[in-house]
């Protein structure tokens, strides 16, 4: 049996006197610990003491001779008075005069206080306090204000303690206003402040505001030469948003608010920083490593106290309150908030990947609807800018949940531009790479089982090593799978109907109609077949309502026809009711406020007639062409070109409608243009007149389209288009040949007269012989002969008598 040493050695000397040392140090710590509580406790005592003494002085009762005396003369005088009336003391007996002696030696029954009701020689007990002892003094009235008192050390003698007080010294109230009045008279004359010019100030202000601009620039070409070594400097610019120096405060914050935000653009990695586990933390690390997560912790903290800043700016606009500091005045608070919005808008499009940026979107979206313009125009272009470069959707769903919230919560009182937002998402493009990635699918990697069974070991270790790579190339790609896409696709466009059909069913009134209907016309192709009939429905209502414009009402057509041409193919339902509104409503278009109207029925004629031709009658294509050449004669030039362009395509999809260009008629019955019906209004017996109209237009475009059209819209020959008329859609052209900036596209040639040469002014109205006459008559000077007018006078009387005048002038 082994027997268990005992492995604890024995201390060495060194360790003891070690030990000893700290012992004996540990009991100077415990005594000088105790002596200072003493003293503490003594000191507190006597603090207690001190309180205990004024308030015996302070409830000190007043004397009830002139208990109104203010002044300390008439009392020095009074005493005078008293002193006087005193016997002397060599005319007291010695008896007395050994008696006072006494008394003043033990002098209890002068310090007592009178009003006490405690017996002169009342024993002292032991129990009680000083303090208990003056709260049995009785509160007596304030019949006069208290003097002033300054409180002295007591003496304390076998009666107790004495109190010792003397007056405080009356000063003159005015004289304290004199000198109190004087003293800042003086501090100004020694230390006088220079008044500087207009011209001075503004030299001062543009150095300090250049010394300030060095700063931010050192500092952050500092940041962006080693971002991970000057971390820190980001805190010091960040703090220069604080700028306390009113001439340059306002300029300074707009330049670091700008000069941080180019900084996290640039500094800020591609990917979402975390926090940082328990685990990790405790983990050994390199040194590299480190310094890396101590540029991610500062570059994340920097980052969100700059929100904060930027957020707390736009507050400050908006509740227009005042800092205490006043260095930023009011009207300043508009410029500030603007910059900061500014940032925002730029990191919400530069940092989707980036932490905080759910903060963000809450920040800019209430923006959107903002009172100022040019703050709503800025946030709304910043969401379209993110939603067109969102290829994976994660960002775009985030921004739509918000709005959606936004725009329920304000109960649909919101700009339509906030809807018109949705307009610019990439779903359409996603849905159209779908077929692409189904045809080529994804290579499945190769079982064991499946190895095992068809390859030898050897290709079985060729096969390893080609999935290896494969994986490897996968993940540097980087891209994200087609599952992940259409998940978030699929969440984004269900909130996109969900705002769109709370819309159509609550706020039909609602200014945002035009937006929604625009937004379903792009989107109704995704739209689920099931809501197909309840949705044509709700369309058809709000035309027949009447209370839509001319242009919500077209855009409700476009809808109907989006839906019925993807998906809708396979319902059996007649859109009758949709053409013939749309054929009713086209004359309410003309050279006006409507002329933007064409661009919405260009697209829903191509959506109508061209791509549904299979459903479309050749009497309803014959109306229509007839109807649209009778417009072009009402509308601008880029419309004529378009409705043109539209009839050139529908020459081509239905061939049979070249007997428009036939003066005879085909069939029974007379056109009726009145007539609301495009299948009952017997189009084929008319021809289509206006093109020769048309052929004579002052826009050579309108012209060319014209004569093509009346030579039957040839494909070759010297009557054919250009090619790039031909290629172009309607829509296009419209846009092309717009005159929305009050030109024309291209320059039309003024028309000159062939009898401008021929106009003749003045004297040349007049022929020859008769202007010669007139000239020699006015070069002549016949005022030298005598005037003798009753020669002329005598001949005219001989003329009345023989010829007298009619009956009426008589």
């Amino acid at each position: 049996m082994k027997v268990r040493r005992n492995k604890k050695q024995v201390p060495s000397f060194r360790k003891l006197l070690k030990t000893s040392k700290v012992k004996l140090e540990n009991k100077l710590k415990n005594k000088q610990f105790k002596q200072q509580s003493t003293i503490k406790k003594y000191r507190k005592e006597q603090r207690k003491l001190r309180q205990a003494v004024k308030d015996a002085v302070s409830k000190k009762p007043i004397p009830l001779e002139d208990p109104k005396e203010k002044r300390p003369g008439k009392r020095i005088e009074r005493e005078e008075e008293e002193e006087e009336e005193a016997l002397p003391l060599d005319m007291m007996d010695e008896d007395d005069l050994q008696l006072m002696k006494d008394l003043g030696q033990r002098a209890s029954f002068l310090t007592r206080d009178l009003s006490s009701s405690e017996p002169v020689h009342a024993r002292k007990r032991k129990h009680e306090r000083v303090i208990d002892k003056y709260e049995k003094i009785p509160r007596t009235l304030q019949t006069a204000p208290e003097k002033e008192l300054i409180h002295l050390l007591p003496i304390k003698d076998k009666s107790g303690i004495i109190p010792q007080t003397r007056e405080k010294p009356v000063i003159d109230s005015n004289q304290d206003e004199e000198d109190q009045e004087m003293e800042p008279e003086e501090e100004i004359i020694e230390e006088p402040i220079k008044e500087l010019t207009l011209e001075e100030h503004l030299i001062e202000r543009k150095k300090k505001l250049q010394e300030k601009k060095m700063r931010i620039a050192a500092l952050a070409s500092a940041i962006l030469s080693d971002p991970e070594s000057n971390i820190k400097k980001l805190k010091e610019l960040r703090s220069m948003l604080m700028e306390q120096d009113p001439d340059v405060a306002v300029t300074v914050r707009k330049l670091v608010i700008v000069s941080l935000m180019e900084l996290f653009k640039d500094i800020t990695p591609s990917y979402k920083i975390r926090p940082l586990t328990e685990a990790e933390k405790s983990t050994k690390i390199r040194k590299e490593t480190q310094k890396l997560r101590e540029f991610e912790e500062g570059l994340v903290s920097q980052y969100k106290f700059y929100l904060e800043n930027l957020e707390q700016m736009v507050k400050d606009w908006k509740q227009r309150k005042l800092k205490k500091s006043n260095v930023v005045s009011l009207k300043a608070y508009r410029g500030l908030a603007a910059v900061a919005v500014k940032s925002l808008c730029e990191l919400l499009v530069a940092l989707p990947h980036f932490n905080f940026h759910n903060n963000i979107i809450v920040l800019i979206v209430p923006l959107m609807n903002d009172m100022s313009t040019s703050i709503s125009e800025m946030c709304c272009e910043a969401v379209k800018k993110l939603f067109k470069q969102d290829k994976l959707g994660q960002a775009s769903l985030g921004v739509i949940k918000v709005i959606s919230g936004f725009v329920k919560g304000r109960n649909y009182e919101v700009r339509p531009e906030m809807l018109k937002t949705f307009l610019c998402l990439r779903i359409k493009e996603v849905e159209v790479k779908k077929d692409t990635e189904d045809i080529n699918k994804q290579k499945k990697f190769m079982t064991f089982k499946e190895k095992r069974k068809t390859l030898s070991r050897m290709q079985r270790k060729w096969k390893k090593a080609e999935e290896k790579l494969e994986r490897e190339l996968r993940e540097a790609e980087a891209s994200e799978s087609t599952e992940k896409k259409l998940k978030l696709h699929t969440e984004t466009l269900n909130i996109v109907f969900v705002t769109y059909f709370r819309i159509l069913k609550k706020a039909q009134r609602s200014p945002l109609l035009p937006a929604v209907l625009e937004g379903l016309a792009k989107f109704a192709h995704l739209i689920n077949v099931e809501f197909f009939d309840d949705l044509l429905v709700v369309l058809h209502s709000l035309i027949e309502s009447g209370d839509l414009s001319y242009q919500e009402s077209l855009h409700c057509v476009q809808t109907a026809f989006h839906v019925l041409s993807g998906q809708g193919d396979v319902l059996n339902i007649d859109p009758m009711k949709f053409y013939t509104h749309l054929y009713k409503t086209l004359f309410k278009l003309h050279a006006g406020a409507t002329n933007e109207g064409v661009e919405i029925v260009l697209q829903c004629l191509d959506v109508m007639l061209t791509k549904r031709r299979k459903q479309v009658s050749q009497q309803r294509a014959l109306a229509f062409i007839k109807r649209l050449c009778t417009l072009a004669l009402h509308v601008l030039p880029n419309s004529s070109i378009g409705i043109l362009a539209t009839n050139r395509i529908l020459m081509h999809t239905f061939p049979k409608t070249d007997l428009l260009l036939d003066n005879e008629s085909q069939g029974s019955g007379v056109f009726l243009p009145e007539l609301d019906e495009p299948e009952y209004c017997n189009a084929q017996n008319t021809a289509l007149w206006e093109l020769h109209a048309l052929r004579r237009h002052y826009h050579p475009i309108v012209q060319r389209f014209a004569a093509h059209l009346i030579a039957g819209a040839p494909s070759e020959g010297s009557e054919a288009l250009k090619p790039e008329l031909s290629r172009r859609s309607a829509a296009e052209l419209f846009e092309a040949y717009s005159m929305a900036a009050m030109t024309f596209n291209p320059p039309v040639e003024s028309s000159n007269s062939r009898r401008k040469d021929k106009v003749l002014q003045g004297d040349s109205f007049l022929s020859e012989e008769i202007s010669q006459l007139i000239k020699r008559h006015c070069s002549e000077v016949t005022t030298q002969l005598p005037l003798d007018f009753t020669k002329y006078l005598e001949t005219s009387l001989r003329l009345r008598m023989n010829f007298p005048a009619p009956f009426h002038l008589l």
